[in-house]
C-alpha cells in the first residue's frame, strides 16, 4: 500500500530562535495552570482578564481590597515601556474575579501588546473616578475634611483643581496654611457628601465653606 504521509523539513534539534519560544509557550501553559495568589495590599501587579486577554494591571494603594478594586493596565514590560495612549484607560474598577493571580512575565504573550492590538472600546471597567478632598489642621495637629468635591473622571482634572485650591489657600495665608487640598480616591458610599465639581465652582465652594468657620489662626479669602 502506498504511503499517504511522509516526515517533511529538517531533521535536529531545533534552532535557538525556535526553542526560545517553545519554552516561553510552555512558561506561560504552567503559569496559567498553577498562578501564583494575589494578596491584596501587597503592592505587587496582578494578572487580569480582559476577554481572550491578559493583561497586566497594578492596583491602586488604598483602593485594593473588597470584590471590586482599582488598577490601573499597565504594559507588560513595565516599567521600561508604559502603554501609550492607544492603551491608556486611567484607573478602572476591576471585580477580583477576573484576576488570575499576581502578574508573571510567562503571561506577556497573551497580552493586547504582544499581539500589536489596541484595547477594545468597551473593556469591561468603569473608570474608578477621583475625588478632591479639603482638610482643616486642627491646633492639636490633627485634621478634619472641611468639604469634598468629585467623583471627577479623569485624574487631570481633580489635579487642576488640587492646584487651584492650594495656590488660593496659599494667596489668602501665606506661611500658615491650615488648609489642604488633595486628590484621592472617590468613595462611592459617601456620594451624597460631595459636591458635583463639574457643576460647581472650586474656589466659590472653598470661600463658601470656610466663612464663617473658626479656623486655627484665621483665614481669609475674601481677597
Amino acid at each position: 500500500m502506498k504511503r499517504l504521509f511522509h516526515r517533511c523539513g529538517t531533521s535536529g534539534a531545533l534552532s535557538s530562535e525556535d526553542q526560545a519560544v517553545v519554552d516561553e509557550y510552555r512558561a506561560m501553559l504552567a503559569a496559567r495552570k498553577n498562578p501564583q495568589p494575589w494578596t491584596p495590599g501587597s503592592g505587587v501587579d496582578v494578572a487580569v482578564r480582559i476577554g481572550p486577554f491578559v493583561e497586566r494591571a497594578h492596583p491602586r494603594p488604598g483602593d485594593d481590597h473588597g470584590p471590586v478594586i482599582a488598577v490601573a493596565l499597565v504594559h507588560p514590560d513595565t516599567p521600561h515601556t508604559p502603554y501609550d495612549r492607544r492603551y491608556n484607560t486611567g484607573w478602572v474598577r476591576c471585580e477580583t474575579t477576573a484576576i488570575l493571580g499576581t502578574w508573571h512575565p510567562a503571561y506577556r504573550m497573551l497580552t493586547h501588546a504582544a499581539a500589536a492590538l489596541d484595547f477594545p472600546d468597551d473593556i469591561g471597567m468603569r473608570p474608578a473616578h477621583y475625588a478632591v478632598h479639603v482638610e482643616a489642621r486642627r491646633p492639636d495637629g490633627t485634621r478634619h475634611v472641611l468639604f469634598c468635591l468629585g467623583p471627577y473622571t479623569q485624574c487631570g482634572h481633580a489635579d487642576r483643581d488640587v492646584a487651584q485650591l492650594n495656590a488660593q489657600l496659599a494667596q489668602a495665608a501665606p506661611g500658615r496654611q491650615v488648609l489642604t487640598a488633595s486628590a484621592v480616591p472617590f468613595d462611592v458610599s459617601a456620594h451624597e457628601s460631595y459636591s458635583d465639581p463639574y457643576e460647581s465652582d472650586a474656589a466659590a465652594l472653598l470661600a463658601a465653606a470656610v466663612a464663617g468657620r473658626d479656623l486655627p489662626h484665621g483665614i481669609d479669602l475674601s481677597a
